[in-house]
């Protein structure tokens, strides 16, 4: 595993995933497409042209985090302006409680990293006492030192410091549960060891569903999707590999299978995923990889 260190380069690589996003299906990730309908086919799917619709939404969490400083208004506004600004569903995100359930697109998907990351970063769950991330390292791992959006300079002031989302014991166990089973592309950790901005933001989310009452399994199939619309280029070849190899059509997937270690963590999906899909000739273009930033 990189050490706490490395974590925090990778945290100035900002966008070399999240920027594949600002064209159609899954374009930069299918370079020159080799035209399979069976690849088009899963890319449709992992990557909705409308989008997912999600149960879970943002509420006040948002407006929470900068009135406690977690995020820092005039940072945010800054950053944003300098990339040609918020889409226009979250204009007064920062502002304003946002009821409306998030509708998630390869356009937006970005945005909705640095909106949760915090949230997963900050919010107050007795799991997080005993989270692999707390200890001499905090300030050091992409997840904290990346987090430069608030106040604070670093992030890691601010882990496990405020109730943002209020999570009944029985939410918390369902979302500890969950956290300890998913995983990320991008390395071999868990959500709930967030070293880096997409579990921190997977996080959030998960305390956001069950906060909201959304059931174990729905909670499943949400973290899939959002972590579909975050890594595009690898969820697009699991999606290809259960319909080629297992039969499996993406909607018809377990989701709680594929979020666990042996498709979503980077070890198991290299191995399982991308070698097994790579004995299929002229099936699948040039992916790119995972990169974790602002």
């Amino acid at each position: 595993m990189p050490t706490p260190a490395l974590w925090v380069l990778a945290a100035v690589l900002a966008y070399v995933i999240l920027a594949t996003f600002r064209t159609g299906p899954a374009a930069a990730q299918t370079g020159a497409a080799s035209g399979s309908g069976l690849f088009d086919e899963a890319a449709a799917k992992a990557l909705p042209e409308k989008g997912f619709q999600s149960r879970i939404r943002l509420g006040a969490s948002v407006v929470r985090l900068v009135e406690k400083g977690v995020i820092d208004r005039k940072k945010f506004a800054a950053l944003y302006e300098s990339r040609g600004g918020l889409p226009p569903e979250l204009e007064g995100v920062l502002s304003a409680p946002a009821d409306k359930p998030i509708l998630l697109t390869r356009a937006n998907a970005r945005y909705y990293v640095n909106l949760l990351w915090p949230l997963g970063l900050a919010n107050t769950m007795s799991a997080n006492d005993r989270s692999p991330i707390k200890g001499e390292s905090l300030f050091n791992f992409a997840s904290t030192g990346g987090w430069n959006l608030g106040k604070e300079e670093n992030g890691g002031a601010y882990f496990n410091k405020f109730r943002i989302v209020d999570l009944t014991p029985e939410q918390e166990t369902l979302v500890t549960r969950i956290a300890r089973n998913t995983y990320r592309p991008c390395c071999n950790n868990s959500t709930l060891f967030q070293d880096c901005n997409h579990g921190s933001a997977l996080l959030g989310l998960l305390e956001l569903g069950a906060a909201q009452g959304l059931s174990e399994e729905e909670l499943y199939r949400e973290a899939l999707a959002f972590n579909s619309f975050w890594f595009p280029g690898n969820y697009i070849q699991t999606a290809l590999y259960f319909k080629a190899v297992k039969n499996t059509d993406w909607e018809n997937v377990d989701a709680r299978k594929i979020m666990g270690f042996n498709y979503s963590s980077g070890s198991g999906w290299s191995r399982n995923v991308q070698a097994e899909v790579a004995k299929m000739p002229d099936l699948l273009p040039q992916t790119g990889g995972a990169a974790c930033g602002t």
